[in-house]
């Protein structure tokens, strides 16, 4: 689990096979590499990823099928220039963004970005896996970054974030330009609440209490 913001850029490189190499690069790289150990998690533009081999400023990871089909790891739109990095959630630790959970839902693209006074403000599109999670002041994870929707146009399938300078200028949306893939993770808690509620649920019919919230684990 992750809290969507970002730690470090780094660069992803194949290395044949399933296998992609990661290196950190900015100053704060230190912040990723602190106790790094194989078998720990790490978000790599949103997407979970464990941690096979340490090197020293970076580390190597595989990714499953399933991964490259979902995200822009396996997508030749994506220009993979940079990439975002945040460790795995410590208990104790803030929640400065929302829940990331760092199981991207699918791929966006970015269709606009427009710096106003205050921030830039960024249109992505979305498909219907995860449109259907987009609220107005909801929570969307972008390449891992915990941004908050500003609007949103279900007609279109699309959505706009203001993004404060210091986001934009410590991730990789800097670097993006309109066609540019994205990896989009609804809100987990959105995913939660469609699940009890569809019509398709055995439980959908019950009262949701305090009660059943308890027997679900909602303590």
């Amino acid at each position: 689990m992750f809290t969507g913001l970002i730690q470090a850029l780094g660069t992803i490189k194949p290395l044949g096979g399933d296998s992609w190499q990661i290196t950190c690069l900015s100053q704060s790289c230190e912040i990723v590499m602190q106790d790094l150990a194989n078998g720990d998690s790490v978000a790599v533009d949103g997407v979970c990823l464990t941690v096979e081999k340490v090197l020293k400023n970076g580390f190597i990871a595989t990714a499953s099928p399933e991964t490259l089909r979902r995200t822009t790891l396996g997508d030749e739109r994506s220009p993979q220039k940079y990439v975002n990095l945040e460790t795995s959630l410590r208990v104790g630790s803030k929640v400065g963004g929302h829940f990331v959970m760092g199981h991207v839902d699918g791929v966006g693209q970015m269709l606009a970005a427009e710096q106003t006074a205050t921030s830039w403000e960024m249109t992505f599109t979305a498909p219907e896996a995860i449109a259907r999670y987009i609220v107005p002041k909801g929570s969307i994870a972008v390449n891992g970054i915990s941004l908050t929707v500003a609007a949103y146009e279900p007609e279109l399938s699309q959505f706009t974030v203001a993004v404060i300078p210091l986001t934009y200028a410590e991730t990789n949306l800097r670097y993006l330009t309109p066609g540019d893939v994205v990896n989009l993770e609804g809100d987990i808690l959105g995913k939660y609440v469609e699940k009890f509620t569809s019509p398709t649920n055995q439980h959908s019919k019950e009262e949701i209490t305090p009660t059943f919230l308890a027997e679900h684990g909602y303590l």
